[in-house]
């Protein structure tokens, strides 16, 4: 039975903070901003633009583009972060009522960056065992870039952090843009290096805390951190890819395009390197940041407008997400020769 994405949504806030003001933020080059870091600017969230509601602006875009209403909705599934309107909180309950899809249930799910893949993943399993499950929504907002301090050097990497909303519409029996293999790697020896530390059960929030600026995404070893990560991150970022592919009955040769996350450029062009492919294969997200889990979603549907993509082509989804964990999902964009 195939799986195939009917729509897609994508909410991108109206502000922007500009590569140069972050080189001045940060105190940095432009250059080290702009050409290494790869960001030429990237949005920032306006007074209303809160996590869960950006994921339902975009749900409403994807609902609009598939001809869709809730009623059409039989699970909703939340992809976007747990930092959202209310620390403690089900915000797929929020998106299924805003959206009227009175006649599903709906959870959250989070796997940080990763979780549109591991969601993706998760949805076909769930849609291919439960008769009732037909069309399900994957929406969710981001806007992990507040807890950035410009002024600390060891999150550097992560000055990219932006904000937005993405969602998916997914079909059973629904052959174009099919969803073939996932796979997913997770590694928890980087689980506690990159943390907010205040703000859990460990290190509630005081006014000490604040004064601190704890309550802000830290590194707690980043020589150890950097050093391990390169070992691994781009031999996994391959293996995913691969492994994705190998599953679904495609070569590395077959890809057509890659909607991968916002990273240093010199990293983006890496793994397009090792894969045979140029950047003409993807689409470097310079003009928006680092918008998480949502980058993929963002990346395809640009790559849809720009005409980058046409049926038949296979497109692979890459991401990475701290903790640290690695995923990608092979899909036929359009539909594949032979299937009508």
């Amino acid at each position: 039975m195939s799986i195939g994405v009917v729509s897609t949504g994508v909410y991108i806030p109206e502000t922007y903070i500009t590569g140069q003001e972050i080189a001045e933020k940060a105190n940095l080059p432009i250059a080290v901003v702009e050409t290494k870091l790869g960001i030429k600017r990237k949005a920032v969230p306006g007074q209303d633009d809160h996590t869960c509601e950006m994921g339902i602006r975009a749900a409403e875009r994807a609902l609009k583009e598939a001809g869709m209403t809730g009623k059409d909705i039989d699970l909703v599934i939340y992809i976007g972060e747990e930092y959202k309107e209310y620390p403690l909180w089900t915000a797929a309950l929020k998106t299924q009522e805003a959206i009227g899809a009175h006649h599903a249930w709906g959870f959250d799910t989070a796997l940080r960056c990763g979780t549109t893949i591991m969601a993706l993943k998760l949805a076909k399993s769930l849609m291919l065992t439960d008769d009732d499950i037909k069309t399900v929504l994957l929406a969710g907002g981001y806007r992990n870039g507040d807890f950035i301090d410009y002024s600390n050097e060891r999150t550097r990497f992560m000055l990219n952090l932006g904000a937005g909303g993405g969602a998916l519409i997914l079909q059973k029996g629904n052959n174009k843009n099919m969803l073939l293999e996932s796979h997913i790697m997770t590694d928890g020896s980087f689980s506690e290096d990159v943390v907010v530390t205040a703000g859990g059960t460990k290190n509630p929030i005081t006014i000490r805390e604040l004064e601190l600026g704890t309550n802000r995404l830290d590194v707690i070893d980043p020589v150890g951190m950097k050093k391990r990560l390169e070992q691994k991150s781009m031999d996994n970022f391959l293996s995913v890819i691969r492994k994705s592919l190998h599953k679904s009955g495609k070569e590395e040769s077959d890809i057509s395009y890659v909607a991968m996350l916002h990273m240093k450029k010199s990293a983006h062009d890496f793994v397009l390197r090792k894969l045979g492919l140029t950047e003409n294969h993807s689409i470097y997200l310079e003009e928006y940041g680092h918008i998480g889990q949502i980058d993929q979603i963002l990346s395809l549907k640009l790559a849809e407008e720009r005409g980058k993509i046409k049926s038949g082509d296979v497109v692979v989804l890459v991401s990475a997400g701290i903790g640290y964990a690695w995923g990608a999902t092979t899909m036929i964009w359009g539909t594949e020769e032979g299937l009508t």
